[in-house]
């Protein structure tokens, strides 16, 4: 594997995570907002990876890295309160709040941030080694 392919890997984890943050922070954003019917009321997402292997004979070269395969959305039953005075109440009074587990979603927004920077590190010191080789000859 060639040390350039690192990049590809690294790049392709971060845009990965960058995704898993993105469909966190809509569920977090959506997390007490109310609807009168199950229909309406959003449900968590959750990106689905998947891994991505190339084995290209002619170079010589083998890399993998990671992709987002889809956002699927939670199974979980929606929150159903009693409410009847607030004003998008169903008929029987209730209100439905979305599956959105809060606990979760800041353990999924750590691990997505503690992965993006692991793959920082792993760029920064790829680079680094590349600029000690470029080094030796001079």
């Amino acid at each position: 594997m060639s040390l350039l392919n690192v990049f590809e890997i690294a790049g392709s984890a971060m845009t990965a995570q960058t995704v898993r943050m993105n469909v966190t922070a809509s569920n977090m954003a959506n997390l007490e907002s109310v609807s009168s019917s199950t229909g309406e009321t959003y449900r968590a997402r959750h990106p689905i990876f998947e891994t991505v292997y190339s084995d290209n004979m002619r170079n010589g070269s083998v890399s993998s890295g990671v992709r987002v395969a889809g956002i699927v959305e939670s199974q979980a039953p929606l929150r159903k309160e009693y409410k009847p005075e607030h004003p998008k109440s169903d008929g029987d009074g209730y209100v439905y709040y979305p599956n959105v587990n809060s606990i979760e979603e800041m353990t999924n927004m750590m691990s997505a941030t503690r992965t993006f920077q692991n793959n920082v590190e792993i760029i920064n010191a790829s680079k680094q080694m590349l600029l000690r080789t470029l080094s030796i000859g001079q």
